[in-house]
């Protein structure tokens, strides 16, 4: 990878459900940076992909069970939002006020990733259903206009343990691989790196959050350009169970719905 690169923001208006979001990024980056380049990295927030396809929900459609009652009344929270988060869920693993820690495709995220900030009134929008396909759907769409190869990162926001904030987590990816091996090379005394693997997804989607934001700023996307990362048919993001994770190992025996 490249030592310096750089990041532009892509103001694209307000998104609506079932509106193709290629097409606003595309004319976005025209006006950005003159266009996509090949070996760019598209970074796209996952509430503007789901509303482009059309994964919004209306709360009042929403009939809470009882289990999304006992859940509202203990972690307080609409028990309407409770009952679309079970339903987004693989397992409730517990919660704080107004987040229930959720277990949804391997992966350890408050609410299933369902969320009302971005969302029109009265709604919420769960993750996309596939973000790898999303991200894929999406890469093709721009090879299709612009005639380049780019790497595409659907991106969270993710708080991490014993931290305060939120930073860039990819939860699709498409076009780039999402991690680096870097076992087997050696560090500034000679010593051989034996577990170390960069979480290069990730980082692209911290990197381009600090231009995107989280409040009004209308700008759900980004483009990471000169990164030299190489460009393929890699597919989706890397996981690991969760008996594997450092923080979560120590806790997983004790924990029988993981």
């Amino acid at each position: 990878m490249n030592s310096s690169f750089e990041v532009f923001g892509l103001p694209t208006g307000i998104i609506h459900s079932g509106e193709p979001i290629a097409d606003r990024v595309i004319a976005a980056a025209e006006k950005v940076c003159g266009g996509f380049e090949e070996g760019d990295v598209l970074v796209l927030a996952e509430t503007a992909v789901a509303t482009s396809e059309g994964n919004v929900i209306c709360l009042a459609g929403i009939t809470p069970s009882q289990q999304a009652c006992e859940l509202g009344e203990k972690y307080r929270i609409d028990p309407r939002t409770a009952e679309v988060v079970i339903r987004e869920s693989d397992s409730i693993v517990g919660g704080i006020p107004g987040f229930l820690l959720c277990m949804k495709g391997g992966t350890l995220l408050p609410n299933a990733g369902v969320d009302a900030s971005n969302a029109p009134p009265g709604c919420v929008t769960p993750l996309p259903a596939d973000p790898d396909q999303s991200a894929l759907a999406i890469k093709r769409a721009v090879k299709s206009r612009a005639g380049v190869q780019i790497g595409v990162i659907i991106a969270d926001s993710r708080t991490h343990a014993m931290r305060l904030g939120c930073s860039g987590v990819a939860i699709g990816s498409a076009g780039i691989p999402s991690v680096i091996d870097d076992r087997g090379r050696s560090d500034l005394f000679g010593r051989t790196l034996e577990v170390t693997k960069r979480a290069v997804a990730d980082n692209i989607a911290s990197a381009a959050e600090l231009v995107m934001g989280e409040a009004d700023e209308c700008t759900p996307a980004a483009i990471i350009r000169g990164i030299g990362l190489p460009m393929g048919d890699h597919l989706g993001v890397e996981t690991i169970d969760a008996t594997e994770c450092l923080f979560m190992g120590a806790f997983a025996k004790n924990r029988t719905q993981w």
